[in-house]
C-alpha cells in the first residue's frame, strides 16, 4: 500500500492519525521529503485496546510532523491519552499553516496543551510522546518518556538516539547498565517523566541534517524492550522501507512470543527521497480508531 499527500492548499485535509490499531500492517506513504512506513501491533491476549497511536502530519512539501505517543500502560484510559497528544499535534501543524507560529514553539505548546488535558481528566492517564520535525531535509526531535527516536546512516552508523526518561535509560546512558542488562531489570517498566504529570518537561534535539540513505525510526518502548540497538539498525538501515518496517515487527514480536517483554508495539520509519510531492486524490483528515470514545 502506498498513500500520498496532495500538496496544495488542502494539504491539512491529508493528516494520518492512527489510535487504538489491533494491528496495521506495515504501509508505506509519500511525506514532505521521502516516505513513511508505519505499523502498529496490540500486544498479544491483551484485554484491552492498543494504548499507542501514531500520527503523520504533513505542513507543506518540506515540512511535517511525525509522532509516536504510547499511553502508561495499566492505566484504563492510556489510549485517551496518547490520542490527546497526536490530537493536539495535528492542530499545531493547523496553526503553522495558517502562519501563525514557528513549528518549533508550536509543538512545544501543543504538547503542554495535551498535559493539561489529560490532567484535567483526573483519571491518571498518562503517555510518552516522540515527535519527529522534518524541515528541508533536517531533523529535530521532542520526546517526554521513553518512547525512542533512532537515526542511522545506510551502513549502520548510530547518528541519534533518545535518552529514555526512566531509570534503566539514565543507566544506559551512564553505563551502569548494558542492553541486555537494561531488558532484564524490574526497572524497566518505571518512567519519570510523562504527559500528564505536573512537573512534565519536553526534551529537544539539536537539528540534524539528514543524510540521502539514512533511516529515522520512532518507536513505543515495545521495540526497545525487546531488540537492542544494533539488531534495530541491522532490520532499517539499508533495503525497501516497507519490508524493512516488516521485518522489525516480525522479529519483534517473534522475540515477545518466545518470552520477551509484551506490549503494544508501534514503528515509524522515515528515509529521505527524490521524488517531488506526491499529487494524489484529496480527502478528508484520517483517524481510524476502534472509537473507544
Amino acid at each position: 500500500m502506498h498513500a500520498g499527500f496532495e500538496f496544495n492548499d488542502a494539504i491539512m485535509n491529508q493528516q494520518l492519525i492512527f489510535t487504538e490499531q489491533q494491528r496495521l500492517e506495515a504501509s508505506l506513504h509519500e511525506f514532505p521529503g521521502g516516505d513513511v512506513a508505519v505499523f502498529s501491533v496490540c500486544a498479544a491476549d491483551k484485554p484491552g485496546v492498543n494504548e499507542d497511536s501514531v500520527a503523520l502530519l504533513p505542513l507543506d512539501e518540506s515540512r511535517g510532523l511525525i509522532v509516536v505517543a504510547d499511553g502508561v500502560g495499566g492505566s484504563a484510559t492510556g489510549y485517551q491519552a496518547s490520542r490527546i497528544a497526536v490530537e493536539e499535534l495535528a492542530g499545531s501543524v493547523k496553526v503553522c499553516n495558517g502562519g501563525g507560529i514557528e513549528l518549533r514553539e508550536a509543538v512545544l505548546q501543543a504538547i503542554d496543551r495535551a498535559n493539561r488535558r489529560i490532567l484535567s481528566l483526573g483519571t491518571g492517564s498518562a503517555t510518552t510522546v516522540v515527535v519527529a520535525e522534518l524541515d528541508h531535509g533536517a531533523v529535530r526531535n521532542y520526546h517526554v518518556g521513553d518512547s525512542v527516536l533512532l537515526v542511522t546512516g545506510q551502513r549502520g552508523r548510530l547518528k541519534r538516539l533518545t535518552i529514555a526518561h526512566s531509570p534503566v535509560g539514565y543507566g544506559l546512558e551512564s553505563g551502569l547498565l548494558d542492553e541486555t542488562e537494561a531488558m532484564a531489570s524490574d526497572d524497566r517498566y518505571l518512567v519519570s517523566n510523562v504527559v500528564g504529570c505536573a512537573d512534565m518537561r519536553v526534551e529537544i534535539g539539536p537539528r540534524l541534517k539528514l543524510a540521502r540513505y539514512d533511516t529515522l525510526l520512532l518507536a513505543s518502548d515495545g521495540l526497545s524492550d525487546n531488540l537492542v540497538v544494533e539488531d534495530i539498525i541491522n532490520h532499517i538501515r539499508a533495503g525497501e522501507l516497507r519490508r524493512a518496517a516488516s521485518a522489525l515487527m516480525d522479529d519483534c514480536l517473534s522475540r515477545m512470543a518466545a518470552g520477551g517483554h509484551v506490549d503494544d508495539l508501534t514503528v515509524a520509519l522515515f528515509r529521505p527521497g527524490p521524488h517531488a510531492p506526491a499529487h494524489a486524490h484529496r480527502g478528508p483528515n484520517r483517524i481510524e480508531s476502534a472509537n473507544h470514545e
